[in-house]
């Protein structure tokens, strides 16, 4: 059965109320530069492959192999939605001579 989340969404623009204060619901939150809230992490159990802990082990240092898994993440798909755009604009252009 799967679980429900626990993590509760956050609704920036909500006021803040003595019962949030009272229930301790408020957390300390990192803003963007933008001025936006950095959303919090969401924790998920991950089985990896040794040797790849290991390797991000010895490449993370101080910083955290976690951290440094997220990060890898979030670049493989950002890497991966340029791959897509890219090819799309190609095709784009291909039909565009095809039809002249």
């Amino acid at each position: 059965m799967k679980k429900k989340s626990t993590t509760a969404t956050f609704d920036e623009n909500a006021p803040i109320t003595q019962g949030d204060i009272d229930a301790g619901k408020l957390v300390l939150r990192k803003r963007m530069a933008g001025g936006g809230v950095v959303l919090p992490k969401k924790r998920v159990t991950l089985y990896l492959d040794a040797a790849l802990v290991e390797r991000f082990k010895d490449m993370a240092g101080d910083r955290g192999y976690q951290t440094l898994i997220n990060e890898t993440l979030k670049t493989s798909l950002h890497q991966a939605d340029i791959e897509t755009t890219i090819r799309k604009v190609i095709r784009e252009e291909l039909k565009g001579r095809k039809a002249a």
